[in-house]
């Protein structure tokens, strides 16, 4: 008998196999974790590879030419992420967040968003099927993406200065090009866009009011501009508390050009603190992971590109789904879609994760996690 040979990428973090309960009740939309929070967004990467190399999320002296990303045998075919995303609906899913990596790098992800598309919540209603991407490719992707069904967009966009935005990408890509993109996803309906700007102090600070001139100029209420502290993901970005702008100094600036009142929150567990231009010219919002941690709320779960779920941004381990979708019961038999919503069901009803609550309140080390190992990578797991 030939020996198995794992990839040591797929070893990268550690992810045992769940558990399958044999007496668990059938997943009735309503399932809570120990804090009560609900199962509500599943965020699915589709890649651990990106064409940018920014340096909060993919620093190029760790991420080099050297570097072994995973094999295209290890990934989740579309119709295993399609099953997956199924039993996560059962469970109270409605929402759908496809990442990376940078997710347009997956060949003909339009089929899978088709995929997507055709699943229903119990009551029958349509996801809201959202992408997360730095817009290089988006320009020639839009209108594939919308019609296959994606619903909305979000573009990470760090600076609007050429030079700035070049330096930070350091692959030396012009921002140019994702403005294309953007004006494209407008052009076929993906609207409104939601932009993103990680603000690093001492990197790109000077350009938040240029942004929000420009977004509120071009686009008005069709883009939606949200800014965002540089967090403690993974190990490999460098993190320093003192590199960390907090959001009440970016909301202060911004309000001093164009003030600022507040807004409610749009949905529960939404990350953002939202905030409108008092003369009507759309909003903003301010993401406050490290300063103001949200985890109270948290109602996000996270499938890697291999299928290993995290249940938190800020995790160390994951459980490996891909173990159940293709492996089999003792008896030989596969694992039916009920005998993995079970194990989906347990793992969260247990979760207990709070890390940036803990990191706040100075009891969590901010290299590590759990058993001191090193945390996931964020371009391993999407934002």
């Amino acid at each position: 008998m030939g020996e198995t040979i794992i990839p040591l990428a797929d070893l990268r973090y550690t992810a045992a196999v769940p558990r399958v309960p044999t007496d668990a009740p059938a997943p009735n939309g309503l399932v809570a974790d120990r804090l009560g929070r609900p199962l509500h967004d599943l965020r699915i990467s589709v890649t651990d590879r990106c064409n940018f190399r920014c340096s909060y999320c993919m620093p190029k002296e760790v991420f080099d030419r050297d570097y072994k990303f995973l094999p295209q045998t290890s990934l989740l075919s579309f119709e295993e992420i399609t099953r997956v995303a199924r039993i996560f609906v059962a469970h109270g899913v409605g929402k759908l967040r496809l990442t990376g990596g940078e997710p347009l790098l997956r060949k003909h992800l339009e089929v899978l968003v088709a995929q997507l598309s055709q699943l229903r919540t119990a009551d029958g209603r349509a996801l809201d099927i959202t992408l997360t991407t730095n817009g290089s490719l988006l320009e020639r992707k839009a209108r594939a993406l919308r019609d296959a069904g994606l619903k909305r967009i979000t573009v990470s966009l760090d600076a609007l200065d050429d030079t700035v935005f070049r330096r930070m990408n350091d692959v030396d890509f012009p921002v140019a090009d994702v403005l294309r993109g953007i004006d494209a996803a407008l052009a076929v309906g993906l609207a409104p866009l939601k932009m993103n700007m990680v603000v690093k102090r001492g990197t790109n600070e000077h350009e938040i009011v240029p942004l929000a001139r420009h977004v509120r100029e071009r686009y008005g209420r069709s883009v939606v501009l949200r800014f965002i502290e540089f967090m403690d993901v993974g190990a490999t970005n460098g993190w320093r508390m003192d590199e960390v702008l907090p959001s009440d100094d970016v909301r202060a600036l911004v309000h001093r050009h164009f003030p600022l009142e507040p807004l409610d929150a749009s949905a529960p567990g939404e990350t953002a603190e939202r905030w409108r231009y008092a003369d009507g010219a759309g909003e903003v919002g301010f993401i406050s992971s490290v300063t103001k941690a949200f985890c109270r709320d948290c109602n996000r779960a996270r499938l890697s590109t291999e299928g290993k779920l995290f249940l938190c941004l800020f995790a160390s381990r994951g459980h490996d789904l891909r173990a159940l979708l293709r492996g089999q019961r003792p008896d030989g038999s596969a694992w039916s879609d009920a005998d993995i919503a079970a194990a989906v069901g347990l793992l969260w009803s247990e979760r207990d994760d709070r890390y940036s609550e803990l990191r706040g309140a100075g009891q969590a080390d901010t290299a590590t996690v759990g058993h001191g190992e090193r945390r996931v990578e964020m371009h391993y797991i999407g934002g």
